[in-house]
This record gives C-alpha cells, structure tokens and sequence, in this order.
C-alpha cells in the first residue's frame, strides 16, 4: 500500500518523460505549436477567463519546474551535480538517463523535446492573456509577463532561439524567430512590465509569494542580466551595477539571510524565500532513496563524488556531528532513535543507512545498506552505489510536500556577490557571511571558482547548475562519465532543437554541433 502510495503521486512525473518521444515526424493535433482555436477556424477573441488562465498557467509552471526530466533534468543531470546510473535493469530506459550525464543527447531526445514544448506552450498561453483582446488588468498582464519572461529566458538559456507566434495565428503561419539577443531584450522588457504592475510582498508573505511579486520579477531581471554576457555573445553582462540595485530593493523588502539551512526547505515562512510554488516535492525525494528506506524509494538519482568534496567535511563519512558544514547534512547514527526523520538523513547521505528505530537499513538482499562514494560506470551499477542527495525530507507528510522553492535569497545574495567580484571588487566579506552562517569555515580570498562553488553548496538541486556552470565556462570540461568527445565542445552549451519543431517551422535553423 505504501508504495503504491509513491507511484500514485510520482508516475504522473516519469510517465511525462515516458511518452514525450516521437519517431513519427507527421504533426498532430497535440503538438505545442498548433493554436487549437485557429486551427479549427476559429478567431482569437481574448481569453473565456484571464484569473482562470492565469491559475492554469501556474499549475504548469511547478511540474515543469520540479520533477526528474524536463527543466529539472536538463539542470541537473547534465552536471558534476547529479547522475542517473542503470541498476541493473532500473533506469535503462533506453539510455535516456546516461545521455543526458555522458552529453550524448541528439535532437530526439526524449527531455529535450519535452522541456522545448511544454516552455514554449507556457510562453504562447501567457501571450495570450497579454493580449489586449483579453482586457486583463495592470496586475494580470504583470503576472503573464512575469512568466513569459521566465519561460522565454527558459527557452533562451536552453536552446538559443525562441520561436514567437501571435494567439491569432494559425498553423499554416510560421512563427517568428527570436535571436538570442532579441529574446534577452524581450525577456528584460517584460520583467520590466511586470516590476512595475507586480504587488510588493515582504519576506514571509508566503500566501503572496507562491505568485510573481515585485522581488520575485527583480530576482529574475538580476539573474537574467548576470548571465546576458553569455546571450549577448561578448562574455560582458550588460549592467552589473543593476544586479546589484535589484538585490538590495529585494533585501529592502525584508528578504535576508537565515540561519537554519534544511528548515528553510519546510513548509513554514522564512526570510530567505522570494518564490514559491504549490507543486509536489515528493519526486525529489523518492527519486533519490533507497527502496528500502522511508516509505520506499525509487533508487535513480545520486551525485558525483567530485561534488560532494567541494563541501567541508570528512571524505568518507556524513555521520552527526563531525564537523562538516551545516549544508552537507548528515546520516543519523546506529542505535539513536530517530522516529521524527524516518532515520534518514539530511543533505547527502553516505555509508550506512540507518531505520527510524536505530538499526541498520537492509538493501533487497539482507545486506547492510551502505552507500558508496565510487560507481563502477554507467552501467552495471550496484544498487548501494553512490551518495543520495535529500534537500527536502520525507519527514513531513511523507515527503508529499506541495511546497517547492523557486528564488531563494541566498542565491540573490551571491549573485550581489558575483557582481561586486565581476566588477573588479572583493567578495570575499559577503561570501564569508553566507559561509559563517553555514558552519563553514571562512575563505581567505574569493576567486570565480571559489564563488561557483561556494553556488554548488549552497543550491545544489534549486534548478541552477547547468546556467551556472556555462557562466563561469565550467560546463564542457571533464568529470567523471561524461563522453570524451564532449569535453571542451562548446556546442553543448546549448540543446539541439528538436527534429520536429524544425520539421513545422522552417525559421529555426539547428544549432551548431548538432
């Protein structure tokens, strides 16, 4: 009953990427591009409804946000942070998984192709209430630009190129193109919209903040400027005196630092987040434990033993209290009780495994559950191999937590950081400030490779990875499984577009390398 418990709230998660592949190159009726009105001959005459639009808008913004493939894959499996091996015959699944962690994805993969249609969906749904014709008001069109920009700069920080299609065209139109460039104007000129006709919200506000607030657009608008050196192709972001005047109007609303790493991650209000959404975690968690742990997991995802060095702490142990850094976690200990966490760990869990009653875990065939640094590969893995990463803690309602965090002040803080670091000043102070805070011991100095991995520490699994790792030209070199012809290939920087969307739309040109 228990596990069917899980697969009633995580299959709708995996079936999304189960049948998100199509060989058969013939468009159809579901493809994201058709306008279904339109298409029929109908006329686009505003939204039925803008709030009912907007509400269904949102509810496709947090499973496409949180869950294993779409955006969350390709953020995360595609680093140092995350791997998806083959256990035997789980997570096969026709190479899905190890391509996106070898960089051998093509322009069919099945990830790729969902996060290009489900985003460019999102992007034509908000279109749509934008448009006068729907009579939203100030604050409507606000939020539809908020999530237009965010979902334009999802399409622009992925793929390169943004095709633009208007509600009132029909599929015998091809859409425009958006350049790279010109997607970074329009996704900075809807922020900008949306700042202005957004509400205030102070930091706890949660009820508010589950929606586009002024800081939320502002933290948006600093993130998207700080990586506008990579969009621009010049290497320089366009203004890196603004990021740093948005974070502080963010800090001016009340938004800080807070002590407490893992409790940030629960369901209470706190300083730290700036947007949240109602979405169900409960993939996050189950997708990394353990079959026999909690209430069963799925036993897929885990990190790279290069990824978990970065912290402070022993190599080869997690257990309470041994001196690693607060963000790290740890693994309860044999013979406590541990009743209120379910005996499982907090952040990366290593070595034995422990019950909510102090006794050892057991993997499927009677053996201690002890979980290793080292993989033998892809493929062939054993079910005990590798370190599981939890972030948010199956404790609380058995991990079917709809509270997902999306922008968390601590991130804005170290973009401040990056700024003042970028602009010839010292970050060392401000990056010491999150650290101390942290339990972790204070930096001499602060170079761009302490600052990307002082990032890797404090959001690992918040959906930052990738973009930051192709900021700071991380993201084509080595580490352990990626394909060797991939190293150093730049291309990869950015996804193919898929074989169908070029197929509908002869203005999208495949990007170089594919």
């Amino acid at each position: 009953m228990k596990n069917a418990q899980i697969k009633k709230y995580l299959l709708p998660a995996i079936l999304g990427i189960a049948f998100m592949s199509c060989s058969d190159l013939e468009i159809e009726a579901t493809d994201r591009i058709i306008d279904r009105s339109t298409a029929e001959g109908g006329i686009f005459n505003g939204v039925e409804s803008v709030p009912a639009s907007l509400d269904n808008i949102y509810n496709l913004l947090g499973p496409n946000l949180i869950g294993t493939g779409g955006y969350t894959g390709l953020q995360h499996i595609t680093t140092d942070e995350q791997i998806v091996p083959t256990r035997g015959t789980d997570w096969g699944d026709n190479g899905l998984w190890r391509n996106l962690h070898a960089h051998t994805w093509d322009s069919s993969h099945a990830v790729v192709v969902f996060t290009w249609d489900t985003w460019n969906e999102i992007i034509f749904l908000t279109s749509e209430v934008i448009d006068p014709r729907s009579n939203a008001s100030q604050e409507e069109v606000a939020q539809a630009s908020f999530i237009r920009a965010f979902a334009t700069w999802v399409i622009m920080d992925l793929f390169g190129q943004v095709p633009n299609r208007a509600p009132d065209e029909g599929p015998e139109i091809n859409p425009v193109v958006l350049s790279r460039t010109e997607a970074l104007a329009s996704v900075l000129s809807d922020l900008d919209i949306a700042i202005e006709g957004l509400p205030s919200a102070s930091a706890g506000d949660m009820d508010i903040l589950k929606r586009g607030t002024k800081a939320a657009a502002r933290f948006l608008k600093a993130r998207v400027l700080l990586n506008s050196g990579v969009y621009n192709g010049t290497g320089i972001p366009i203004s890196l005196d603004e990021v740093i005047s948005l974070v502080d109007e963010i800090a001016a609303e009340g938004f800080a630092l807070q002590s407490g790493y893992f409790d940030i991650f629960q369901e209470s209000a706190d300083t730290e987040t700036v947007f949240w959404l109602p979405t169900n975690v409960g993939v996050l968690i189950y997708g990394s434990l353990h079959y026999s742990q909690g209430i069963g997991g799925w036993n897929g995802f885990s990190t790279l033993s290069e990824f978990y060095d970065i912290f402070e702490g022993d190599a080869n142990s997690n257990a309470f209290g041994i001196g690693q850094e607060e963000r790290r976690g740890f693994v309860p200990g044999i013979n406590e009780s541990n009743e209120t966490n379910k005996g499982i760990g907090y952040g990366f869990l290593i070595g034995q495994q422990y019950n909510a009653d102090g006794t050892k875990t057991k993997d499927r065939t009677g053996k201690d559950l002890v979980f290793t640094r080292e993989y033998p590969g892809l493929i062939g893995v054993g079910e005990a191999n590798g370190i599981r990463v939890l972030k948010y803690h199956p404790s609380i309602n058995n991990g079917f937590v709809n509270h997902a965090i999306i922008f968390r002040y601590a991130d804005a803080h170290l973009m401040k950081a990056e700024a003042i670091l970028r602009s010839g000043g010292d970050a060392t102070a401000m990056v010491n400030e999150l650290r101390v805070l942290r339990g972790a011991t204070p930096l001499g100095v602060v170079s761009e490779n302490e600052l990307l991995e002082e990032r890797g520490r404090e959001l690992y699994l918040e959906l930052v990875r990738r973009t930051d790792m192709i900021r700071f030209a991380q993201f084509t070199r080595n580490w352990e499984f990626k394909d060797t012809n991939s190293i150093g290939d730049d291309t990869k920087n950015l996804y193919p577009i898929p074989s169908n969307a070029l197929l509908t739309n002869p203005n999208l040109i495949q990007n170089p390398g594919y």
